[in-house]
C-alpha cells in the first residue's frame, strides 16, 4: 500500500491492485450486483408483500453498497475488474470453480436465473427464497473473510456490516421457506 498525508494530517493509505480492500470491493461488488438482478426478477414475478419487501430491503442496501466499493475503488484509482481469479485476495485455496456465470460461492448459475425468470407466484417466492439464502451463505463467508484480513477501517466496517446484515437476512429467509413448506438448497 502506498500512503500519503492529507490536509488534516492524517496517513491515508491507497491500497494496491492486488490489495485485499481492492479485490474484496470487487468481487463484493459484483456479488452484491447479482444480488439485486435476483431481487428485481422476483418483484416482477410475485405479489407476496413479505418477498416483495425483503426483495426492495436487498435492492436498496446492496446497491447502495455496491455504491460505495465502486466509489473507493475510483479514489484508489483502481479499476473496477480485474483479471485476477475470484477471491484470489483471500489467499486461500479456494476449491470453487466458477461455472456457467456463477463466479464465487453462493452465487446463483445462468439456468437458475433462468429458472426465476420462468417462474411466478409462490414457485418464484420459494426458488427466490432459497437462491438468496445460498446467496447470503456465500456473501456472508467472503466479508468475514475480508474482516479477518483487512487493514482499511471503513471498509472493515462495512464488511462487518454485512456479516451482521447478512446473517440476520439468513434466520428470515430460512423462517419464510419454512412458512412455505419448503426446505434450503442445501
Amino acid at each position: 500500500m502506498a500512503s500519503g498525508t492529507s490536509a488534516s494530517g492524517t496517513v491515508s493509505a491507497t491500497p494496491a491492485t492486488d490489495s485485499p480492500e481492492a479485490g474484496f470491493a470487487r468481487d463484493m461488488a459484483v456479488h452484491h450486483q447479482q444480488a439485486v438482478d435476483l431481487s428485481f426478477i422476483v418483484r416482477d414475478r410475485t405479489a407476496d408483500v413479505p418477498v416483495r419487501n425483503l426483495a426492495f430491503d436487498i435492492i436498496n442496501t446492496q446497491a447502495n453498497q455496491r455504491g460505495m466499493m465502486m466509489g473507493w475503488l475510483d479514489q484508489w484509482g483502481l479499476t473496477q475488474s480485474s483479471q485476477a481469479k475470484p477471491m484470489a485476495w483471500m489467499k486461500m485455496d479456494h476449491a470453487y470453480q466458477p461455472h456457467d456465470g456463477s463466479l464465487m460461492p453462493g452465487m446463483a448459475t445462468n439456468a437458475q436465473l433462468d429458472k426465476l425468470r420462468g417462474l411466478s407466484g409462490r414457485d418464484a417466492e420459494i426458488w427466490y427464497l432459497q437462491l438468496m439464502l445460498e446467496h447470503h451463505r456465500g456473501g456472508v463467508a467472503m466479508a468475514q473473510g475480508y474482516v479477518d484480513v483487512a487493514v482499511n477501517e471503513s471498509e472493515k466496517r462495512l464488511a462487518q456490516s454485512m456479516v451482521v446484515g447478512q446473517t440476520s437476512e439468513i434466520q428470515l429467509i430460512t423462517d419464510m421457506l419454512a412458512e412455505r413448506g419448503a426446505k434450503p438448497l442445501s
